[in-house]
């Protein structure tokens, strides 16, 4: 999955532009309703070892607010991860790297949006 696919299909759902509101994270895309302007979607750079994951420079993640229960299932799988800087008991990090299926990230993305309603 990449940075590309999730904001063409968050477009196409929920005709969401991405938000840039960080100037020293410049690539950080926030994703808000469009109309109570909440967040239900972060897509980050962030160094691996900020994350606790091994290997050397960063990663692309996708952040979304989860089901507490849920969370707990997901983060037992790989590529997912307590949220970077986020509520840790109602949101999640996805690691873009390929490991978990664009449809499982897309149906995730989806639970994120109702959540944030």
């Amino acid at each position: 999955m990449c940075r590309e696919n999730i904001l063409n299909y968050v477009k196409r759902k929920y005709d969401t532009d991405p938000d840039y509101p960080w100037a020293k994270f410049p690539d950080y895309a926030v994703l808000r309703h469009g109309k109570n302007n909440k967040w239900y979607g972060v897509l980050m750079n962030v160094d691996r070892n900020k994350l606790n994951m091994e290997g050397d420079g960063e990663t692309e993640i996708l952040n979304v607010k989860c089901d507490p229960a849920l969370s707990g299932i997901l983060r037992e799988k790989n590529a997912f991860l307590p949220a970077y800087h986020m509520n840790k008991e109602h949101w999640i990090s996805i690691v873009l790297d390929g490991s978990v299926p664009d449809e499982e990230i897309f149906h995730l993305l989806d639970l994120s949006y109702d959540l944030t309603r």
